[in-house]
């Protein structure tokens, strides 16, 4: 049993939601996934294979992907459109816009491979922009859920409502944020991992964990941390920034993005107009991302548990 829960706990977000659409899609058959030659790159091969009426290949042509997701949902139909968050937030950013989110269509859009997820194959694989482009649009929700518990309490979620969303998940299999059987969750609000007194950290997607951790080991130096799981970044849980910013002494934002338009500028308009106080924000960098596995460039950059432990000392 202890052997299952360590391979368990760490498992790539993008298969959870695989497994999640597969069992609703058994017994809902408007239920439907659409992928843009990336099943195997979204772990859709089961659902393709296992329900191939309800699964559309588009080919490399993702504006087809899309508009094609949101001609099923005005039929009845429910849309779950992979494809990789570089691709889908870029060449098909206006679909995104008009054909899903300006006409409030049921298409829920799973950005793969978020971030730097594919590493060495460099900045036109890199999706460091996708957070500020998908929030600027009306009626696009945005969510980083950061592990695969919590992946799978949202996709239940979001197949419950009939609103458009864009989801980036990572490459990668990621530990545990939360326990089994333990996972506090309620769609739109943010979850407080920890709660602490000295500094407040909010952070999104796969950088909860480091976050996590960081505060874990500040804990034993004596500093108090807050650790804010944000992965509702539109809809903001403004309620949650105000709380963690009024008990803190400073503010850390952590986030795999660009430092414009993310997490980062979001949580420091809220502080700023409600509770001013210090905002550092750490991200990705205005430049190309060095080439490198997503553990590599977290590392260069000061994204893992020793960055933010770091830049929380500097803080402070």
């Amino acid at each position: 049993r202890e052997r299952r829960r360590r391979f368990m706990a760490k498992t790539a977000n993008k298969q959870v939601m695989c497994e999640v659409l597969m069992e609703a899609a058994k017994k809902d058959k408007d239920v439907v996934a659409l992928c843009s030659d990336s099943r195997g790159s979204a772990s859709f091969t089961p659902f393709a294979s296992g329900l191939p009426d309800q699964f559309v290949e588009t080919g490399i042509a993702e504006q087809n992907l899309v508009s094609i997701s949101a001609g099923l949902a005005k039929c009845g139909k429910k849309p779950y459109a992979a494809s990789p968050a570089c691709f889908l937030s870029t060449r098909s950013y206006e679909q995104c816009k008009i054909d899903v989110a300006y006409s409030n269509t049921n298409v829920k859009l799973i950005g793969i491979s978020g971030g730097v997820s594919y590493g060495a194959l460099g900045m036109s694989h890199h999706s460091a922009q996708d957070i500020a482009a998908m929030a600027a649009v009306p009626n696009m929700r945005v969510y980083l859920p950061s592990d695969r518990l919590q992946t799978e309490c949202l996709t239940r979620a979001l197949l419950a409502d009939d609103k458009p969303a864009y989801i980036r998940v990572g490459r990668n299999a990621v530990d545990d944020v939360y326990e089994e059987g333990n996972v506090p969750f309620e769609m739109d609000k943010a979850t407080f991992v920890t709660e602490g007194s000295d500094v407040a950290v909010i952070a999104c997607g796969e950088m909860v964990k480091p976050a996590a951790d960081a505060a874990a080991k500040l804990k034993e130096e004596g500093i108090s941390v807050t650790v804010v799981d944000m992965y509702c970044v539109k809809p903001l849980d403004k309620e949650a920034v105000v709380k963690a910013a009024q008990n803190a002494k400073a503010v850390v934002t952590v986030e795999e993005h660009a430092p414009y338009g993310g997490l980062g500028s979001m949580v420091s308009q809220v502080v700023g107009s409600e509770c001013p106080k210090k905002v550092v924000n750490l991200s990705l960098p205005d430049a190309p991302v060095i080439t490198g596995t997503s553990k590599e460039v977290f590392q260069y950059y000061g994204l893992d548990a020793e960055g933010i432990i770091k830049t929380i000392k500097e803080v402070l």
